[in-house]
């Protein structure tokens, strides 16, 4: 059994991933596994390259992410590129990794975080649920200028730039209402695990 977990940012999503690996959950990491493709000896890097050049890379083979984000920061032609390059294989790499977790461990429950899943629902038709952690637009805002140390103005691009969360959770499964306390957030975890998982 799988389920996805999104939200957005500053919405709590990795407290909510933590509370479900500490009960027993398998995570699939979204995040993680963009890192891993652009690792050197990684095909994606070896593609990446190949299209913008070796600049992008420092003497030992590391990517210069710096590098690379000026590129596609004011080219929006380059920035999809760059994502025609690695979300194909990051999407393929979640679900080899969500469906051998479920082969070999029939009994657990498999969570793939994914930043963005809502946005490409479509690609990811092995999910049986979507679980989104929501807290209110003027919450998310609001942590979002203490975590960040960000402006108003900078934190509200910043969630324009996102599907707005009151669309997320119009599209949830599962909602995980972050906007209380911790423990209370906790309690929906404990709920849905016991929902989710025969114990």
């Amino acid at each position: 059994m799988n389920i996805g977990l999104t939200g957005g940012i500053a919405t709590g999503k990795s407290t909510v991933s933590s509370m479900l690996a500490m009960k027993g959950a398998l995570l699939v990491d979204a995040d993680i596994i963009a890192r891993e493709v652009m690792l050197p000896g990684h095909p994606v890097l070896d593609e990446v390259t190949e299209h913008f050049g070796q600049d992008i890379l420092f003497e030992d083979g590391t990517l210069n992410r710096k590098k690379l984000g000026e590129i596609i920061f004011h080219n929006p032609e380059q920035r999809t590129a760059l994502n025609g390059i690695t979300h194909p294989a990051i999407r393929q790499e979640i679900r080899e990794r969500t469906e051998a977790y479920e082969r070999q461990h029939p009994d657990r429950l498999v969570v793939a975080d994914i930043p963005l899943l809502l946005e490409a629902r479509e690609q990811y038709p092995f999910l049986e649920q979507i679980a989104v952690v929501y807290v209110p637009r003027e919450l998310q805002l609001e942590r979002l200028m203490n975590r960040d140390a960000l402006t108003r103005e900078a934190a509200e691009a910043r969630l324009s730039s996102q599907m707005d969360i009151e669309q997320k959770k119009s599209l949830a499964d599962i909602l995980i209402d972050n906007s209380g306390s911790l423990v209370e957030t906790q309690l929906q975890v404990d709920n849905l695990w016991r929902r989710m998982v025969q114990i």
